[in-house]
């Protein structure tokens, strides 16, 4: 199994796939959730390098996470590396009233 995501610094760098629907979000959801409940992740960011397509399941699993963190001081959510179409549609949702693009 590989890992979807590595250290930096204190921060959980979570590698984003291609494509960010319905199938992939169950997995990334359980991942990430099993790292902030384990006390490793308080600070998430989302590289979106390699995504090209992202649905409404996506931004949930951003605000998900985001709402999960909500309840620790030190805790934050950004994405970064966006392409200007998945840029867009997180402009859309509004995302950026929430998170932080780096």
């Amino acid at each position: 199994m590989s890992l979807n995501y590595c250290m930096e610094d204190d921060e959980v760098i979570y590698f984003m796939p291609e494509e960010v629907d319905h199938h992939s979000v169950k997995n990334i959801a359980a991942e990430l959730d099993g790292l902030i409940d384990s006390g490793i992740a308080r600070k998430i960011v989302f590289d979106m390098t390699n995504t090209r397509f992202m649905d409404s399941s996506g931004i949930g699993v951003i605000i998900g996470r985001a709402k999960k963190l909500k309840y620790f001081n030190d805790s934050s959510v950004a994405v970064r590396n966006t392409s200007e179409r998945v840029n867009m549609i997180l402009r859309c949702a509004g995302i950026y009233s929430i998170v932080t693009k780096q």
